[in-house]
């Protein structure tokens, strides 16, 4: 008995350091292969103005206008969309004036920005009304019309992304 005690106990050393002795198989985390990049996130509030006279008189539903960004739209201390980036809207909704003092309105639908020569979706309606005329129209509605409704260079408007952009 004390032979087979003897035996055991030598088997069990002679495998004690081959198993403390393998590798530990624990992988290490995997690198990232691309930094995680920031955006500006959608829904950002853009102040623009018209890049030359809008007027119910003188534009047609589906006409393309153009606007400017006013000011530099920053996210952590880093300019996104630098001030003078260029917004294309169009012009999605149009009646003139009318007789009976009914003053000119149209609205423009915004569609994209471009910052750095790529383009990004945008969203907001503007409505731009002229002013009517009732006090006169109450008295001559047949020689009485409304005023033409006017943008200028220089009105803000909103806008908003409608996507996230990337810096």
């Amino acid at each position: 008995m004390k032979i087979h005690h003897f035996a055991w106990a030598l088997s069990i050393a002679a495998i004690s350091p081959q198993v403390s002795a393998q590798p530990t198989t624990t992988a290490p985390a995997p690198m990232p292969t691309q930094v995680a990049q920031r955006a500006l996130p959608a829904s950002t509030l853009i102040s623009v103005t018209p890049d030359a006279e809008i007027s119910s008189k003188h534009v047609e539903v589906g006409q393309k206008v153009g606007f400017t960004v006013v000011n530099d739209i920053s996210d952590g201390g880093v300019v996104v969309i630098p001030r003078g980036s260029q917004v294309v809207a169009s012009v999605t909704w149009k009646t003139g004036k009318a007789v009976g003092g009914k003053s000119g309105k149209f609205e423009v639908t915004f569609e994209k920005v471009n910052v750095r020569g790529r383009d990004y979706a945008m969203r907001g309606v503007h409505r731009q009304e002229g002013k009517g005329n009732t006090v006169a129209a109450v008295f001559a509605t047949w020689l009485v019309s409304g005023r033409s409704a006017v943008m200028q260079p220089g009105q803000f408007v909103n806008a908003f992304t409608a996507e996230a952009i990337p810096y």
